[in-house]
């Protein structure tokens, strides 16, 4: 059994910032890539960056120069600061993570988190 649970989201005028965190838990022995991808009302989930055990990230043209992403392995957390924020970026966040629940045979599961609501308005 794994599990991610986001916090961090909220209500924030355009310009401000946000910092979305995302931590794992249960039965598993690393963490592969871990991402954060989000869901506009009526759109479909788009990726928004990517960052691997490596520290290589990912990121939507949209953000670029805007969010960062980071991960702590040590906190099993992974972690969007969103800066700049515009009306555009307002949607659910979602984090996941690819997880290795077993060497052998060697097997990773993908774990979704629950979303977090982000709003950017005035």
């Amino acid at each position: 059994q794994v599990q991610l649970v986001e916090s961090g989201g909220g209500l924030v005028q355009p310009g401000g910032s946000l910092r979305l965190s995302c931590s794992a838990s249960g039965n598993f022995f690393s963490i592969n890539a871990m991402g954060w991808y989000r869901q506009a009302t009526g759109e479909e989930r788009e990726l928004v960056a990517t960052i691997t055990s490596g520290d290589i990230t990912n990121y939507v043209d949209s953000v670029k120069g805007r969010f960062t992403i980071s991960r702590d392995n040590a906190k099993k957390t992974v972690y969007l600061q969103m800066n700049s924020l515009k009306p555009e970026d307002t949607a659910v966040y979602y984090c996941n993570a690819d997880l290795v629940v077993r060497w052998i045979p060697y097997s990773v599961v993908r774990s979704w988190g629950q979303g977090t609501q982000v709003t950017v308005s005035s």
